[in-house]
């Protein structure tokens, strides 16, 4: 039976570079794999061929004499098609994208998953402040329940003074191998967790876990600035991992309490001032409580309801560049009810001192109103 051409397998021109033959090959490898298509053979023969093509063209030498003289030319140089050997670096292609590399495709991986121990558990902590805390920093004390290593055992999850058994299963291997298409799969053993070992007389204290729930104090700096959800990292203060191991993370999430005056959006502050109308019309000096303490602010002449000035500084710090917001303050002018027969003569005078006239209708209200419609 005649073959394909390589490039026609993969789709790609014969000038194409070795990081498009890669990236073709790959896309297939990942279509037509064994463990995405169980029990087609087309899949197989699909992923058995591109794989040929790619063992070709990704070796320069294979690919020139290939390119002069074709599938011919290479069966001179005793190249006789898919084999195994050919793929040293597939696990790098396609080894993330699986459960396993080709290492354990063809039982020649160098190190078993337990080679490697696990770091221990990152933990996350909700930590409840006020404002003032937010805003100038704070030493707090936190509670942790966490996993450390067991005081007995010292994290080997088996009694003291005993040893581990090779695993029966997989005779020490650590891995389990069975044919599936034209591969000979090796799996994890499901009964060691690939160490090719077992506890047979597990640690009475942890009960074989290598840990145990110790409660813990632990005294932590909030730098000044952090705002509602941001993360706070101590670095090594999860979870203890497995023997010799890293330990976890500890991140503490910040929850900023709803201030009695003050809004706050990123460094800057809000908060709103009442005042009476004489004021509003003259000016006035107003006392605002500040995070630092009362600052006096001038409010000037003429003021209308819902004006906003600024009071430069007297924001938050940013907790990265230290660089302090503003605080804002909102006006309000507050209307007088339950006037006096005296106080309404008052207010008649001025009006009329002014020009208006409060017993007349005021015509060109109407007017005024629809030219916000047009």
């Amino acid at each position: 039976m005649n073959k394909r051409d390589c490039y026609e397998v993969l789709g790609v021109p014969q000038n194409a570079p070795p990081e498009d033959i890669k990236r073709a090959y790959r896309k297939l490898a990942l279509k037509y794999h064994p463990d995405r298509n169980p029990g087609d053979d087309e899949a197989e023969e699909n992923f058995k061929e591109a794989a040929e093509a790619y063992s070709i063209l990704i070796d320069p030498q294979k690919r020139s004499l290939y390119d002069q003289y074709g599938h011919q030319g290479l069966r001179g140089e005793g190249f006789s098609g898919f084999n195994s050997t050919v793929f040293s670096d597939f696990e790098d292609i396609l080894g993330d994208f699986f459960n396993f590399g080709f290492g354990d495709i063809f039982g020649n991986r160098s190190r078993r998953r337990s080679d490697y121990p696990n770091r221990g558990r990152d933990l996350v902590l909700e930590l409840d402040i006020s404002l003032e805390e937010a805003a100038f920093g704070v030493e707090k004390e936190l509670k942790l329940n966490r996993a450390e290593h067991c005081s007995v055992c010292e994290g080997a999850k088996m009694k003291p003074g005993t040893s581990k058994s090779q695993c029966s299963q997989c005779q020490g291997k650590g891995q389990v191998r069975y044919q599936q298409g034209f591969f000979a799969i090796a799996r994890t053993c499901s009964r060691c967790g690939g160490s090719g070992e077992i506890i047979t007389t597990p640690c009475e204290n942890c009960r074989g876990s290598g840990k145990t729930k110790i409660k813990k104090s632990l005294k932590i700096n909030v730098p000044p600035g952090v705002d509602n959800g941001m993360k706070l990292r101590v670095e090594g203060e999860g979870e203890a991992g497995d023997k010799e191991a890293a330990r976890g993370d500890l991140y503490v999430v910040m929850s900023v309490r709803k201030h009695k005056y003050f809004e706050r959006e990123n460094e800057n502050l809000f908060c709103q001032v009442n005042i009476s109308f004489p004021k509003a019309a003259i000016g006035t000096q107003v006392e605002i409580p500040t995070l630092e303490g009362t600052e006096i602010l001038n409010i000037p002449s003429g003021i209308q309801p819902g004006e906003v000035l600024r009071m430069k500084g007297k924001g938050i710090k940013n907790v990265n560049n230290h660089r302090k917001g503003d605080l804002y303050v909102k006006v309000d002018v507050a209307t007088p009810k339950n006037l006096s027969k005296e106080q309404q003569n008052l207010l008649r005078k001025f009006a009329e001192s002014r020009g208006e006239f409060l017993d007349r209708v005021e015509k060109n209200i109407i007017s005024k109103v629809k030219n916000i419609f047009h």
